[in-house]
């Protein structure tokens, strides 16, 4: 696959990923947590320049990186990041994984120890489509940004965009920017509060600092 391919082929596979990139300053020390199998990574390096390192949990996922050329170690979020010392990365991006870890306080706490900034993308559990499978269906919905079945689903740690502004306020951080996306992964530009975000946004990226 060309350059050009892998590229379009990472920006099609993920909505988040071109305001993750959008967030990310040229030349940047970065640390992508779970980066899958390193679209995103290479995507940053070829667009802005970072010098990327990545962990991924999954052995396919590490080597599905370097086959791509990517400096990728195995480590889980939840245990290896306490390895890293402080502010050693200018940006830690955790894309669309908070909610499948243990303890994403915790993990959310490592993220800004160990960056300057953090990127965080979520999936919103809040998402009016979420509520109305609930409630009309009584059933865990499935969707494209959460496509599992309730029993083989990697996430334990469902929530809302109002539970991670929360969460954010909780440990002390601050968000410096927010993106709410919809169903067709284009973002919601209208300023709105944060309960109406939660209603409508399918997912968001917050970019967040200490």
């Amino acid at each position: 696959m060309s350059e050009n391919e892998e590229l379009l082929s990472a920006l099609k596979s993920r909505t988040d990923f071109e305001v993750i990139a959008n967030f990310i300053r040229s030349g940047a020390r970065v640390l992508d947590v779970g980066c899958g199998d390193g679209s995103l990574l290479y995507l940053l390096q070829t667009r802005r320049n970072v010098d990327g390192r990545g962990v991924e949990l999954s052995q396919q996922g590490v080597d599905q990186c370097l086959l791509k050329g990517l400096s990728v170690i195995q480590g889980d979020a939840d245990s290896d990041l306490v390895y890293y010392p402080d502010s050693c990365f200018d940006y830690v991006i955790l894309s669309q994984t908070l909610q499948a870890t243990h303890n994403p306080k915790v993990v959310l706490e490592q993220l800004l120890r160990i960056g300057e900034r953090a990127v965080v993308s979520i999936p919103n559990f809040g998402y009016w489509r979420a509520r109305a499978h609930l409630l009309f269906l009584g059933r865990m919905p499935v969707t494209k940004e959460l496509p599992y079945s309730w029993y083989d689903t990697p996430n334990i740690h469902f929530c809302t965009i109002e539970d991670f502004v929360d969460l954010v306020k909780e440990i002390g951080a601050e968000i410096e920017e927010a993106v709410v996306l919809n169903r067709q992964g284009k973002p919601v530009k209208r300023k709105l509060p944060w309960g109406a975000w939660n209603l409508f946004g399918q997912q968001a990226v917050f970019l967040l600092h200490r």
